[in-house]
């Protein structure tokens, strides 16, 4: 295997299998978009924005996995067998998964310390025609509106609100949140994550967006649709695949910063697939 300085430098050159996915992107918005990620109350709409679906080229990323790295691209993939077996219950999920998703978030983005904050088990259902935010069902699934997870704001906020004590956040020089996302069924073949190669962003696609939570509300990045955006995936992810993905990093240049994705149903996938179910943990990174 190549080591890391020797990876291809310029990846994008390859010219690899793809498929054609539909990507849903901001189309036009009331004032600042919102989406309400529960029934919203009483006389107020789902959300104030318009999505529109692009047809984009999402290339089979796979033969060139070594040369897509974290602070480049701003996503890899990795093998990372898990010791859990059941991901039904969230104690055992914060006992026993979260410390393997913080060496995993440490090993790939050269973090001295990771702290695991949260995670979603998505499980997609039957009859599902749209993926929209992946939360007007009884059960959270597969999100395909592109979205980035945080915004500037959001993400420098991300700091405060897990290491509470503030003589240890003035100590960290860098942070950065990651997600790692693993399958929980085997290979991946039904709505497939798409990641937007973070250095085909510009800072005019995104669109600061305000999510609302019953109890609290949170702010992501909409994107505006640009015919620059460079789409992959690795297709047929098995269980101890994970893909590691930056959604914030507090340095300004020289790193990747947000990384857009979106599931995607692949019109090559059969009809009696396997329905995707994922699990995401978000960790915040720390340089320090």
């Amino acid at each position: 295997m190549k080591t890391r300085d020797e990876r291809n430098p310029h990846p994008d050159t390859v010219r690899p299998a793809r498929t054609a996915g539909g990507l849903d992107y901001l189309h036009d918005s009331a004032g600042a978009p919102f989406n309400y990620m529960y029934p919203p109350p009483a006389g107020e709409p789902w959300e104030n924005c318009s999505y529109r679906t692009h047809r984009v080229d999402i290339v089979d990323t796979r033969p060139a996995a070594q040369d897509f790295l974290l602070d480049h691209q701003g996503f890899e993939l990795r093998d990372a067998p898990t010791g859990l077996t059941a991901f039904d219950d969230d104690e055992s999920i914060r006992a026993r998964y979260y410390p393997e998703v913080e060496a995993i978030a440490c090993q790939v983005s050269g973090a001295t310390r990771a702290l695991c904050f949260d995670h979603q088990v998505r499980r997609r259902s039957r009859g599902e025609q749209h993926l929209s935010f992946g939360r007007q069902h009884t059960q959270a699934s597969a999100v395909g509106r592109v979205h980035n997870d945080y915004s500037e704001a959001s993400g420098l906020a991300r700091l405060a609100l897990v290491l509470r004590d503030e003589a240890a956040q003035s100590r960290i020089r860098r942070f950065a949140v990651v997600n790692v996302w693993r399958p929980l069924i085997e290979p991946v073949v039904d709505a497939p994550l798409a990641m937007c190669n973070a250095r085909s962003v510009m800072a005019q696609d995104l669109v600061a967006a305000e999510i609302r939570y019953p109890e609290r509300s949170g702010e992501i990045y909409l994107l505006k649709h640009s015919p620059q955006h460079r789409w992959h995936y690795f297709p047929g992810m098995a269980k101890h695949e994970v893909l590691v993905f930056k959604q914030y990093d507090s340095q300004a240049s020289g790193v990747s910063r947000f990384t857009p994705h979106a599931a995607f149903l692949d019109p090559a996938a059969p009809a009696d697939a396997p329905l995707r179910a994922s699990i995401e943990a978000r960790c915040l990174v720390l340089f320090d």
